[in-house]
């Protein structure tokens, strides 16, 4: 690089690509998250997505702006749902320090473990 105006208009143009790469990226992923959409109309999309990258990533964002919006709002509502169910089954599984302690002492009243094994039972479940 030369001169300033050479870097100036190098980062500048760096920049657009990355954002056409950010924006070409979320078309791809709406437009293969959509259910509606047929595949042939998918295959349309993505044929213009290389033919004609900006003008068909343009038309897309007018075109299809909201759906995107309430798809991806929609995507997220779901990933948080399945987060927060996941959480549930793993918390309910847990037991608390009692419940292991009487699980313990049934063992020892069963005469499975002996004193000294359900001593230390108690003590780890007192601890974690």
């Amino acid at each position: 690089m030369d001169s300033f105006w050479d870097f100036f208009w190098f980062t500048v143009s760096f920049f657009l690509l990355m954002a056409y790469l950010v924006v070409l990226f979320q078309v791809i992923t709406d437009l293969f998250r959509d259910r509606d959409t047929s595949g042939l109309v998918k295959a349309v999309w993505v044929f213009f997505l290389v033919v004609l990258p900006l003008l068909t990533s343009l038309v897309y964002l007018v075109a299809r702006g909201r759906g995107m919006a309430e798809r991806s709002a929609a995507a997220a509502r779901r990933a948080q749902d399945a987060t927060e169910d996941y959480i549930r089954s793993v918390s309910a599984g847990s037991t608390s320090p009692a419940d292991e302690i009487a699980r313990a002492k049934a063992l020892l009243d069963e005469r499975v473990i002996d004193q000294r094994e359900f001593e230390g039972l108690k003590a780890r479940a007192l601890a974690g």
